[in-house]
């Protein structure tokens, strides 16, 4: 029997250490990569075009990964639960995989397209490989519970297993005896599209800030592993003016939709680490921020209230002002505090500011100054960034 096979790109944008992809491959005769786009969220969200611009770079650079491999990256427009149906008779696909997405959103979703998958007698093959550890698990070692600290997180994982290898790369070789099938109007019917196609004003658009993709993201990661003495003191970098700029050693973005592996990352750190300390176990400070990614990921699993008050068991429920003028004057950067409206027209503009920036304008428009929801603020950094943490 033919074996024809969809891998379902969503967050995982990288051909390096993707164990679902590389799996999927195995046996199959034909392989189409895709990512589902739907055009209506795009024109009608509140995602801002930093973010999509840095999106769009990331699917620009895979599809020319995939090109060099003689493949393809086909963008499908449309809603998940519309598409498979579709491509599954189309395509006469049997096979499906896909990323774990921990996320209740993403678990809500993909349990809809393995119901389909099901219906439709296709075999769906799902691998983690978004964050180091299996959340579940954690979970379950902490009595059913996500741990509520840090600290408490810190003793959890100290009795997981060691985290897992990364897979190797996806190459010609691994692709050898599976082939994508090309149409002549590919680009016509499923090109990356352009943010003007999508609807965005780019007139006066600055250059990005953040070149998304995984290209990038791997040079970046080596630049940022080139700062040994870092590493070999596992302390974090002294600020200095300069830290709110913009860093091409930056990596969050990279990591938050998958174009650098963090597992890749992890083992990169320990290398480093066991060769400037002479083959010393690596302490859990050096891994200090992707533990921090990992502790939120873990608390929010299973709480699909976690970005919100309202319903949501592990926050404070406090009265918050409502106050439109001030919000509007925080988010424009007009208070009239000059370090604060320096802060918000970097974000606007940039799509990025530093975590010391971030903690300034969240204190001022919550507890410091407003009082005004952290639920705001998250709407107008959503509207502005390119980047989150996750």
């Amino acid at each position: 029997m033919v074996v024809n096979t969809i891998h379902w790109f969503r967050k995982g944008l990288r051909l390096h250490d993707n164990p679902s992809l590389k799996d999927s491959i195995q046996g199959s005769d034909t392989l189409r990569c895709i990512y589902i786009l739907d055009p209506w969220f795009a024109g009608s969200s509140n995602v801002g075009i930093n973010r999509w611009r840095f999106l769009l770079h990331c699917l620009e650079d895979l599809d020319a990964s995939l090109r060099k491999l003689n493949s393809r990256l086909f963008v499908i427009r449309g809603q998940p639960t519309d598409v498979f149906p579709r491509l599954f008779k189309e395509w006469q696909i049997n096979r499906l995989s896909y990323e774990y997405d921990s996320e209740p959103f993403g678990k809500e979703r993909d349990a809809a397209i393995q119901k389909l998958a099901n219906e439709a007698g296709v075999e769906v093959t799902v691998r983690i490989s978004h964050t180091l550890y299996n959340l579940d698990k954690i979970i379950e070692l902490n009595g059913n519970q996500p741990p509520l600290t840090y600290k408490r997180f810190q003793a959890v994982i100290n009795r997981m297993d060691a985290v897992e290898m990364p897979v190797e790369t996806i190459t010609s070789e691994v692709l050898k005896n599976c082939v994508t099938p090309i149409s002549e109007d590919h680009d016509e019917k499923f090109g990356v599209p352009s943010l003007e196609e999508l609807g965005f004003e780019t007139e006066g658009l600055t250059t990005a800030v953040w070149p998304g993709g995984e290209t990038e993201a791997l040079m970046r990661l080596e630049r940022h592993l080139e700062r040994k003495a870092w590493v070999a003191n596992f302390e974090r970098p002294r600020m200095n003016a300069n830290s709110l700029l913009a860093s091409p050693t930056g990596l969050s973005p990279y990591l938050r939709f998958g174009c650098l592996s963090c597992r890749l990352f992890y083992f990169k750190l320990t290398d480093l680490y066991r060769k400037v300390k002479k083959n010393h176990t690596p302490p859990l400070s050096l891994y200090g921020q992707l533990l921090w990614r990992e502790f939120f990921y873990t608390t929010a699993t299973n709480n699909p209230c976690f970005d919100k008050m309202d319903g949501n068991p592990i926050c404070v429920q406090i009265p918050w002002d409502r106050n439109p003028e001030a919000l509007a004057k925080w988010a424009e950067g007009r208070t009239g505090f000059p370090w604060i409206d320096a802060i918000m027209t970097q974000l606007r503009q940039e799509g990025w500011i530093h975590h010391l920036a971030r903690h300034g304008v969240a204190c001022f428009l919550t507890r410091g100054d407003l009082w005004i929801s952290w639920e705001e603020g998250m709407k107008v950094r959503t509207e502005k960034r390119e980047r989150v943490l996750t």
